[in-house]
């Protein structure tokens, strides 16, 4: 489990194909490898990924081809910065929200909008994922947990500071670049026991109220 607080922004050493359509992935990260060992996990632009092997401030993992697919990692290349973050200890501070690190859909940057002492970014938003985003909630975007401030119905904003924008990839993002996206796991959770209980008749399920749930353990578009 994460944060959503980026503890560092790194960087891609390479990107190496593997068999199949996998890839072997090279990332500098000094601070987050500072104590990093073969089989931690660590965020990357909001996907947890594993620890395969540590060197002189560089880690490599492995990324399957379904996680190339599903997330934006799949346009990775050399130089480009990352967001990083380690896993969560239970001594850490919950600064954030709840992050899993599985990336639920790719969205898109639309526009930004400059004020005096912050910045909006307004995002696409995979229609399916709709229903999980509400105002003032909770939401990852490329690894950092950020409030919504305003949603529609396929797009949602939110509020970045100057050190959010200077200290992760969200300030250089640009208009049509992607965006790894994870919502609230709360919401799915409530959402699939609710719809459990309505579909077994149980006492104490909302009449006339039907729910979808989002296609169970493994639903399309969530990788890890």
């Amino acid at each position: 489990m994460f944060t959503g607080i980026v503890e560092e922004l790194g960087e891609v050493v390479a990107v190496t194909a593997t068999a199949g359509d996998s890839a072997l992935v090279a990332i500098r990260g000094p601070l987050v490898t500072a104590d990093a060992r073969h089989g931690d996990s660590i965020s990357v632009n909001g996907v947890c990924l594993t620890v395969v092997d540590v060197d002189a401030g560089v880690f490599t993992a492995d990324v399957m081809g379904e996680t190339l697919r599903r997330s934006a990692l799949g346009t990775l290349r050399p130089g480009a910065p990352l967001n990083l973050e380690r896993a969560a200890t239970l001594g850490s501070r919950l600064g954030g929200h709840m992050v899993q690190g599985h990336v639920d859909g790719v969205g898109e940057v639309l526009s930004r909008e400059p004020a005096e002492q912050w910045e909006t970014v307004r995002f696409r938003l995979p229609a399916h994922l709709s229903r999980y985003v509400v105002e003032k909630g909770s939401i990852t975007v490329d690894g950092v947990s950020l409030t919504v401030a305003a949603v529609g119905p396929d797009w949602f904003s939110v509020g970045l500071i100057p050190t959010t924008l200077k200290l992760t990839t969200l300030g250089a993002r640009e208009v049509g670049d992607p965006v790894n996206l994870e919502v609230d796991v709360v919401a799915k959770y409530v959402e699939r026991l609710l719809g459990d209980r309505l579909a077994a008749g149980e006492p104490g399920a909302l009449p006339g109220v039907s729910i979808t749930g989002p296609g169970g353990v493994g639903s399309p578009g969530e990788v890890g």
